[in-house]
């Protein structure tokens, strides 16, 4: 049976272009058929034409044309979180694995960095990794109770004001139960995996992969009560945009599926039942993951040196 791996890559740099060239020719010299969209394949064409590398993309299946989703072993991932995201939207209900090559910043989804490219499609051939799953987020869009929009999430959905000089006003529920309602510029309700993204630079807390919650936090708001709150992950959350609002909301999931929110618009948020998988290769836990990506202080510490074999 043929093996086949979707190359999911960061097309406006150099450098994942490159690196998709790069892992490409390692899998096909493995036997292992390499498997792209056919617009990132017509970018990577044009940019290996430039090169004189224009050779090196035979060989490249097409997703949907050579290649079926559900066929696909693996998703390997050449930029950062934002190209995981993305590849996540190809391969979520096919239940493919992503492994992340940092090519970005921080990196926090990713398992790799590029100068361990080789060792992780050697690892890839081998089938040397792990699998965990990570909650994502159903998300509903209702006006005048009539549902209009329907899409996913798994770092974070984020109820925005629509114009920069207008605050909007919405009122927050959990459980079916209002709970507050203020003025603000928005409010982001994340999973643990999005804890470190958007919500993290709103001032929620950091919450274990292995934590199961939803996280519920305001952005500015003009209220007493706007602490960030985390909660149970059977809980339904809700933010109604108020009809006293003086703009429009707008609806961002995972910064890449947006829908306008209207006054009166409801967006209701509930744990959902696919997750998105992530290939592991070091059995590790999560402390030392922020330490390595936020390139926290640790010096002075005389702690033990076990440590959990729970991979996250």
């Amino acid at each position: 049976m043929s093996r086949n791996v979707l190359l999911v890559s960061h097309v406006r740099r150099d450098e994942a272009l490159q690196a998709t060239i790069d892992t490409s020719r390692l899998l096909q010299d493995q036997g292992i058929r390499p498997v792209m969209t056919d617009v990132e394949r017509d970018e990577l064409g044009r940019w290996a034409y430039s090169q004189n590398l224009d050779s090196h993309i035979n060989g490249i299946g097409v997703l949907g044309v050579d290649v079926h989703v559900k066929d696909l072993e693996l998703a390997m991932v050449l930029g950062g979180d934002g190209t995981i995201l993305k590849a996540a939207e190809l391969v979520r209900d096919a239940n493919t694995p992503l492994l992340g090559i940092n090519l970005g910043h921080v990196g926090f989804l990713a398992e790799s960095e590029r100068d361990g490219l080789f060792d992780a499609v050697a690892r890839v051939v081998a089938k040397d990794y792990s699998v965990k799953e990570r909650l994502t987020l159903d998300v509903t869009v209702e006006v005048d109770g009539k549902v209009v929009y329907s899409t996913w999430a798994l770092n974070e959905c984020t109820v925005e004001k629509g114009a920069a000089e207008k605050m909007l006003e919405v009122v927050v529920e959990v459980d079916e139960r209002p709970l507050s309602s203020f003025g603000a510029d928005g409010v982001v309700m994340s999973t643990p995996t999005g804890s470190t993204a958007y919500a993290f630079s709103a001032g929620g807390p950091v919450v274990w992969p292995s934590v199961e919650a939803l996280l519920l936090v305001p952005l500015s708001a003009h209220a007493l009560f706007t602490r960030p709150l985390v909660i149970s992950p059977n809980s339904l959350m809700a933010v109604e945009v108020l009809q006293s609002s003086s703009g429009n909301g707008v609806l961002w999931c995972d910064g890449r599926r947006t829908t306008a929110l209207p006054r009166g618009a409801r967006v209701e948020v509930r744990r959902s039942p696919h997750s998105v998988r992530l290939a592991r290769f070091r059995q590790g836990v999560f402390t030392d993951r922020l330490v390595a990506k936020f390139a926290l202080p640790v010096q002075g510490w005389r702690g033990t040196t076990r440590g959990s074999d729970e991979v996250l």
